[in-house]
């Protein structure tokens, strides 16, 4: 579940775990997630590292933090989904510039995904 390389910083690398878990409903829209403690020691990483990370989900709105109960998932379904959106085209473009530079069509792209979707049945 959580994946730490050392070529970026860790702190942006919990924040997109997390995001994943929230957005795949790991974390459900509403639920309450574990301490700030609890979250750092499955991750192995240090709970200031933890804390900052969840600093950047509140900022993004997808966390939001309740002062003696702790911090929970938006129940914003409608901002939930903006997000999921936005993420799934950040990796389309991402896959695209790749298969642009590896010299493939656009009907190139487009066969090797309906091929790939066949083989998924």
């Amino acid at each position: 579940m959580w994946k730490i390389e050392s070529d970026r910083p860790i702190y942006l690398q919990l924040v997109e775990t997390l995001q994943q878990q929230i957005l795949t409903g790991v974390y459900p829209p509403g639920g309450k997630l574990p301490s700030v403690r609890d979250l750092a020691a499955e991750a192995a990483v240090n709970p200031n590292t933890m804390q900052k990370a969840l600093g950047e989900l509140e900022r993004l709105g997808l966390v939001y933090a309740q002062r003696t109960a702790g911090r929970f998932i938006t129940d914003d379904r409608e901002r939930l989904e903006q997000m999921k959106e936005q993420l799934a085209a950040e990796q389309v473009q991402i896959f695209l510039k790749k298969m642009s530079e590896m010299g493939l069509s656009r009907q190139d792209v487009i066969a090797l995904l309906e091929r790939a979707e066949k083989e998924m049945e």
